[in-house]
Parts: C-alpha cells; structure tokens; sequence
C-alpha cells in the first residue's frame, strides 16, 4: 500500500507519536513520503493521512479531494470531527482492513461580476461551508436565491452555506442544526440576525444557491472552509454542489454520535451518569 502524508504544522514533525506512527508504517512495508501538493502525488496512491487537527484535514481535502484520494484523519489537535483518530489506532486499523469509506458532500463555489476571475484562487471546492461576513463595522444586507426563487433579505452580520459535514463547525456556532453526515442536505444559517424571526434553512444537496449583499462598506468579506478573501459588492457568489464527494476513511470503532458526545458533550447530565 502507498501512503501519502500532508502536515500544516511543521511542530508535529517533531512529536515523538508522529516519529512513531511513520517508522511503524515503513515497518510494516507501506511505502510513506509526504505531500504538500498535488504535484507531490504519486501514482498508484491509496490514501492520503491527514497529520492535525480538523482544520489539516480541510486543507489536505482541498489538495487532493478532487482527484479521489480517500482521506483518513489522525488526530493531533483538539476537537477533531473530520479527524478524529488517534495515531496508536491507525496502523492497527490499516493491516486488519477495519475501517469503512464515507462519501461527504462538496461545495462548488463561483463568483461572478466584474472583476470576479482575478479572485478565484481560494476557490472553488469547500467541504464545510461557504460564508460571507461583514468587513467593517455596517451590517450586511444579504441577498439569496435558491434555484432562482429569492427569499427574504436576511440582515445579519454573514450567511453560511455549510454541508451536512459542516453542520457541526461554523454553522453549529452560529445556531445551525446538527446533521448526520449521511443526511444529502445543505444548510443556510444567517450569522447575528439583526431580527427575531429568522431561522436556519435545510436545502436538498440538489439546491444551487445565489449570494450578493449590500453594505455601506462597499465590501465583506468570503470564507470557503479555511481560507478568507474579500469580495465586491457587485459581486455574486454561486453555491452548489461539485461534481465528486470527499471519500473520508472512517475506522470501525469511530462513529458520529461518538464525536458528539466525545468532543462537544452532547446530552451531558447528571442523570445520564
């Protein structure tokens, strides 16, 4: 089997359960060598190790999603959903085969207006969401249209379009639902509503989603995942599902409902003791 390993953080290269993870999988005949780009993979590739934390994983995936490398997270970091385990179990779950490949959906994001094409270098593939925030201190009236039927303006500090993997990052934050990574739906959560009655909306993954906004700046700013540019208010941001999925490599003894109760304490109760 050929492995290929992606770091953000130069650190961990000196962490004594990142030296041990490498030499046991060399040791046990896996070919292991880095990457740092697409260009750094190799053919005949079987899975790429992501070294971190959540947010290492979101960058390995915007490096080689695209070209259907599955993903497999080894966590280093904190929270840890999308990378969740840890190093002693990864090489015990690759020899015995006990792991399962998880398919999550892709955000293609676009931008159009004048002067658009110049900024597309963060784009355009995200696997949590597709934000816009305000800049300055103005909120933002923030336009949205769902397979060309308009909605209300929301008037809020941003908006997110998050995947059912980024249900429990951004969007979670900022009041979105929780949902199952299985469950095909994408999310719209207005950030800091400036009313009382507005709500998270759940879209059908087939949904291709409009953003523009108006804004006494001029400007606000876009995130996809873990990148941030700002964009123009004549600009239009055009969400949807890309054409491929994430394939994310989940070991048999992980699990969703495990994370959420693991990592942010969901149902924790006296009585449930």
């Amino acid at each position: 089997m050929k492995i290929g390993y992606f770091i953000l953080k130069d650190e961990l290269r000196e962490k004594q359960q990142m030296k041990d993870l490498l030499r046991e999988l060399e040791a046990a005949s896996y070919e292991v060598y880095e990457i740092r780009n697409k260009s750094d993979v190799r053919p005949d590739t079987d899975l790429v190790l992501s070294m971190g934390g959540d947010g290492t994983f979101l960058s390995a995936a915007h490096v080689v999603s695209d070209i259907g490398l599955p993903i497999l997270g080894v966590n280093f970091g904190r929270i840890g959903f999308l990378c969740e385990n840890r190093p002693e179990a990864v090489l015990k779950a690759l020899m015995e085969g006990d792991f399962s490949i998880e398919y999550r959906t892709v955000l293609n994001a676009t931008l159009k207006g004048p002067g658009a094409r110049r900024s597309i270098g963060m784009l355009p593939y995200s696997v949590n969401e597709v934000a816009i925030h305000r800049k300055g201190p103005s909120v933002l009236g923030i336009r949205v249209s769902v397979n060309g039927e308009t909605l209300p303006t929301y008037w809020a500090d941003g908006l997110i379009v998050s995947t059912c993997s980024g249900s429990t990052a951004y969007s979670l934050s900022a009041g979105g639902p929780i949902c199952l990574p299985d469950t095909k739906v994408l999310i719209i959560t207005p950030i800091a509503p400036h009313n009382l009655n507005v709500r998270p909306l759940v879209l059908p993954e087939t949904a291709k989603v409009d953003i523009s906004f108006e804004s006494r700046d001029g400007r606000a700013l876009m995130s996809t995942d873990n990148r941030t540019m700002e964009i123009e208010q004549d600009w239009t941001i055009h969400v949807e599902m890309a054409q491929f999925s994430l394939k994310r490599i989940r070991l048999a003894e992980s699990g969703f409902v495990r994370a959420l109760t693991s990592r942010l304490f969901w149902g924790e109760d006296i009585r449930n003791n």
